[in-house]
This record gives structure tokens, sequence and C-alpha cells, in this order.
């Protein structure tokens, strides 16, 4: 088994330290005061040169040097955080982006980033004559002395003094002492375990918080003493041994308590490959299936042990599948998150103002679907701003607020997730939609549609209503791959536009790929799987029911009608009806109209763990069916899709009327 590449590991690092740089950045450009903020962007920005510098990434370090020094300025109140600064710090991070990833980031561009970057913060810079905010309490140099050690191991993490130093060098006058008491004796010395220390004497203009940002990013494991020489209250504190007393500790520095809890809070995170985890659901999938086979040769079987065991292994697979499963959910927090750069880039693409808001964020999705629903969404949002939002002048000549609003939007229902994407724009122009149909031949001239089938026409290949083709959208690329790749995660897409007010795009996306708990029916010979988590009820269908509900299928359950749908004529068995047919009563979740729907079975044949197979590209248009399973006795199940059985029962029932 081959160790973690610390190459890879640092990339990994670094696109989570971006993430927050990118964050804070987006927070400023709202709150240019907030301190606290500019000094968050700076430590990631000083802790990514550092860390670029010890993996050998020397390009990175020497760009991301010039953005840190810049926001060190801004920390000391010298420039003011302008939304020019922010932006240009956003475009260098985008080159920091491509740095650590290793993809061509030409030089030429770096110094048009930089030269620009000197630009805004020269425009940023206080008038003449202005004092800087952290003015030092005392004229004079400061005078300090700094102690500290590295932990034994920190050669071998590919921590380096020497770059510590050259920093504090860089600060101001410093006279350097290595201390090798703890050095050990030749014969038992381990070449790779660091036993130095360093007393170090600073003269310079800086204060306690630029030393400190020195050690930064090894601060979690060093010792560090940092005493004020010109103080007459520290005047005994020289003598002091560099070795830090555990009372001592106590009294530590905010930036070395902050440090001491980041690393306890972090201790209990473990980094672990996705691939892993595919690997593991897998594994999980198939031993949920060998259990199924399991049980039922132990319920065929009279032996007592065997049944025990069966039932021991069957407790023990499904706390594994649930354990399983709750690794890979993630908070869609993390996909929303993403487009908060992407609102801002489009502002300033399309000259709009635009405002992004985010509710139910603690939604929680597999990784797997958050990762392939990152392009869909771009898409969506891309729309929106650029066709369904207006320009300020046109807010205000219809009265709206000048600045457009999107809201992105999570929340549960049953098995599936149901995300909105909303936007206060001009809403969707539909007579525009039916005659750009027409011209591209998507239609007849005069062909009678609802209006959800003409909005579904947007996601045509190569339909668009743009009147000129834009950096942004027009070419009729997109929309179709955003359904293709919906309808690939067994979703569904819908659209809902009030002319002048809006639009609403609507998807619902099963919460996992992998492993549901099912409801198992029998339906004439066949069987299938009904996601457990959108089953309400169950309930006899008796014959005078059955005869009464003819040509209207509904039924009353506690004095509400509602409409059921016979699968075995939508799966055109051919066979008699059983006489105790069942109705299985199921969530659609929608949130208007009709929200529970009947499924008429010939047989409930019990609960079943359900591991999801993909349908093969000759069946995967059946709408009917979002996959398939294995049962325990090898047998094939389909799982039925819900929202496409009771589209196709609505269409259904629609034909019947018009025929009638």
């Amino acid at each position: 088994m081959s160790g973690l590449d610390p190459i890879e590991t640092f990339r990994q690092e670094a696109q989570d330290l971006l993430e927050e740089i990118e964050q804070g950045l987006l927070d400023l450009a709202h709150r240019p005061g907030d301190r606290d903020l500019v000094d968050a962007v700076f430590r990631g920005l000083h802790t990514l040169k550092g860390s670029g510098a010890m993996f050998g990434f020397d390009a990175l370090a020497a760009f991301t040097h010039h953005c840190e020094t810049a926001f060190d300025r801004v920390r000391k109140g010298e420039v003011a955080a302008t939304p020019e600064l922010v932006g240009a710090v956003l475009a260098a991070q985008d080159h920091m982006r491509a740095l650590a990833e290793g993809r061509p980031a030409p030089a030429e561009a770096g110094e048009a980033l930089l030269a620009e970057l000197r630009r805004v913060v020269e425009a940023a810079g206080q008038p003449a004559g202005a004092a800087p905010a952290a003015a030092p309490s005392e004229p004079g140099l400061n005078r300090w002395r700094v102690r500290f050690s590295l932990p034994a191991d920190a050669l071998v993490n590919g921590t380096r003094p020497l770059p510590l130093l050259d920093e504090l060098r860089e600060l101001g006058e410093c006279a350097v002492v290595a201390v090798t008491d703890a050095v050990p004796d030749f014969d038992v010395l381990v070449p790779t375990e660091c036993h130095l220390a360093w007393d170090v004497t600073l003269v310079t203009k800086h204060g306690r918080d630029a030393i400190e940002d020195v050690f930064i990013f090894v601060i979690d494991d060093m010792t560090l003493d940092i005493q004020d020489l010109n103080a007459a209250a520290q005047a005994e504190a020289v003598a002091e041994t560099l070795e830090v007393a555990p009372a001592a500790q106590d009294a530590a520095t905010p930036v070395e308590a902050a440090a001491n809890e980041g690393r306890k809070a972090g201790g209990d995170t473990v980094r672990v490959p996705a691939e892993r985890l595919d690997e593991m659901m897998d594994r999980v999938g198939e031993l949920v299936i060998a259990q199924s086979r399991l049980k039922q040769l132990a319920a065929s079987s009279s032996d007592i042990a065997l049944r025990a065991v069966a039932e021991e292994i069957e407790r023990l697979a499904a706390e594994m599948r649930d354990t399983m499963m709750v690794v890979r959910m993630v908070p869609i927090a993390q996909l929303f998150g993403r487009f908060r750069r992407l609102i801002h880039d489009l502002a300033r693409d399309t000259g709009k103002t635009i405002e992004l808001s985010t509710e139910g964020e603690t939604t929680e999705l597999d990784k797997t679907v958050i990762e392939r629903l990152a392009d869909p969404l771009i898409h969506l949002i891309r729309n929106s701003a650029d066709h369904g939002l207006e320009t300020p002048e046109q807010r205000r000549a219809a009265g709206k607020p000048e600045a457009g609003h999107i809201v992105l939007a999570a929340r549960q229902s049953g098995a599936e997730v149901v995300i909105t994407i909303t936007d206060d724009g001009r809403g969707v122009d539909r007579a525009r939609v039916r005659a750009k149909a027409e011209e591209n031949g998507l239609i007849q001239p005069g062909q009678v549609l609802s209006d959800s089938e003409l909005l579904q026409l947007i996601f045509a290949p190569g339909f668009s209503t743009a009147a000129a083709i834009t950096n942004l959208s027009g070419r009729g690329v997109g929309m179709d791959v955003v359904k293709k790749t919906i309808e690939g995660l067994r979703g569904s897409i819908e659209i809902t536009s009030t002319p002048g007010s809006g639009s609403v795009v609507s998807l619902r996306i099963p919460l996992t790929l992998a492993i549901i708990d099912g409801l198992l029916v029998r339906v004439g010979t066949g069987r299938y799987v009904i996601p457990l988590a959108s089953v309400e009820e169950c309930v006899e269908l008796s014959v005078e029911q059955d005869v009464r509900s003819t040509g209207r299928s509904l039924i009353t359950l506690r004095d509400q009608l509602v409409p059921f749908i016979r699968l075995r004529q939508m799966f055109a068995t051919g066979l008699e009806p059983d006489p105790h047919q069942k109705i299985v009563v199921v969530s659609t979740g929608q949130a208007q109209g009709q929200d529970r729907v009947g499924l008429v079975v010939d047989q409930i044949l019990g609960d079943h763990q359900t591991v999801i197979k993909a349908l093969s590209p000759f069946h995967a248009d059946v709408g009917a069916f979002s996959g398939a399973t294995i049962l325990g006795d090898g047998g094939v199940a389909l799982i039925l899709d819900i929202a496409h059985l009771v589209a196709a029962g609505q269409r259904q029932d629609a034909q019947l009327r018009a025929a009638s």
C-alpha cells in the first residue's frame, strides 16, 4: 500500500484555502470595514504562500506574496478594501488556483494581474498626510525577543526553519542564535529529527501580530515565546528558559489559543479520497444483495440457528448501510457556496445589480449527486441572470427594485431533494418561445400545447430565444445538457413562470444513487420496488370499490378523494385482476395540487433493501422506472419512478376524457 502523495495532499489543502479566501473576499465586498474578514483573508493568503513554498510551488508562493502584501496594507489601515481591490484579488485568486492545480498559467498573465493589483492598491491608498489606523503607541522601534522550537518531526513533514528566519529578517534588524542544548549525542542522533531551537533578537517597526503571522502556518505544533524588550514589566522575563512550562500555556497568546483550539477540532476530521468511499459503497451494496439471498434461504429453512444468524447479518448490514450513507451525505451549502462568485462575475459582465440568497443549506445530498449538480445549476443561474433579470433601468421603469434577486433553495421531500432557482425578472415570453419552436421545427404551427409542455421546449437541443449571442448565452447549448444531466440522476426538471414577475425552475433529485429502502410489490407476474420514503399507507381495494371506481379512478380515504393508478393497465400485463388488490398510497412531493396518489398492485411482498442498478442504454428512456435491483433469488425487480408514473397517469386520464 503506497503512502499519500504529498503534492496531491497540498493541492487538496490549497483548494480548501482558496475556497476560504474566495468566500472571505465576497463577504468583504459587502462589508468592506469588517476587520475580522480582512484578517481572515490575510491569514489564508499567508498560509497559502507558506505551504506553497514548503512543497516547492515557488511560482505560487511568489505570486501569492504580492496579494498578501496588499492585504497587509489593508489590515494596517493604509489601503481601503474597495470593490476594485476585492475584484483584483479575486482575479488573482483564479491565477493562484491554476498554479496550485498545475494548469498552464502564463507568466505574462500573472504580471498583468499584479500590475492591475498594484494600480488599485495605489488608488485605494489613504490621502497624503493621513495617519495609518494602526500607529504604534510609542515612538521609536520595537525590540522583541523571539524564541521558538519546532516539533521533532518537523523536517519529515516538510517544515523548513530557514524560510521562517528569512521572514523574521524581512521585518527588521535581526540577530539569530541557534540553541543546541537539546541536541543528543551523535551515537543516538536521528538525522531526520529536529532538535534545534532559535533565540532571535528583532528590532523592527512592526508589532507582535506581524511576528506571529510569520509562524501562522506552523504555530499549531511548535513552541513560541515572544517578549517585548521595551516594556519594563518584561525585564525579568529575558532570563526565562526556552522551554514553555505547562502553566505558561494557560496564558498563551490569542493566536496560540485559537491555533490550539483549531488543532483539537481538526483532529476529529480525516480526509479520505472519494474513490475509496465509492469502492466501499460498492462493497456494501454487494453485501446487501448477499444478505437478501441469505434471508430468503433462511426463510425456507427450519434451522433456527440459521434464521438467528440471518437476522443478525440483516441487522449489521442495515447498520453498515446507514453508516455508509451518512458518510457520503454532505450539506448542500457546500454546493450553494460556489455560486456566490458566479453571481459576482455575472453582475460585472451583464452590468446588472444581482443579489443572491440561499435557503435550506443544511439539506443533505449524496456527494456524488452534489458533484454532478454543479454544472446544471451554473447553466440555470446564468440563464436567470442573462434572460430572466432585467437591467436596472428596465426594473425601475417596471416599478421594481433596481437589484434583481435570485434565490437558491433546497428542501427534502420524501426520498428526494427539491432544488429551486427563483428569480424576480421578466418571466418567460410564451409567444416568443412558441415562435422560436415553430421556426426550429420543434412543433407544428398552431399545435395545441399545455403551458408546461410549452415551457419544456426551452430544454430542446439548439433552442434559444436570445436576440444576440454573448459570452453567457445565445448559442442554444446548455439547457438541453441540463435536462439530460438531471434525468441521468433519475431526477426531473420543471419550469413555472409568471410574466413580469419571474420564473421558478424546480429540480427533483433523489437523495442517493446507491441504496434505498423499498417496498417490494407484485403486479401480474412482475415484481417492482416502490421507494419506501414515498409510501404513506397501504389499504385494501375491495371488489366493490374497484367496480364503483371504474372510469374515474378515485377512492375515498378519511373523507378525502385520492386518485389512483392501475399499474396492471399501465404495464399491460394482460392477466385477470387479483381479487385482493391493494392500494399503496404514495406522496408525490408536489408543493401544490394533488400530493397523494394510489398505486394499485396485486400483492405487497414486504420491505426490501434496494441496491440501485442503472438501466441499460436500451431501457434508459423508459420513464416509468428509475433503475433496477437484484433480489435474493437472483431475479430482477424494477424500481418505480413515482413522478413519471403520476405524469403518465395524468396524461392517460386526459386522453380518456378527451376520447369520451
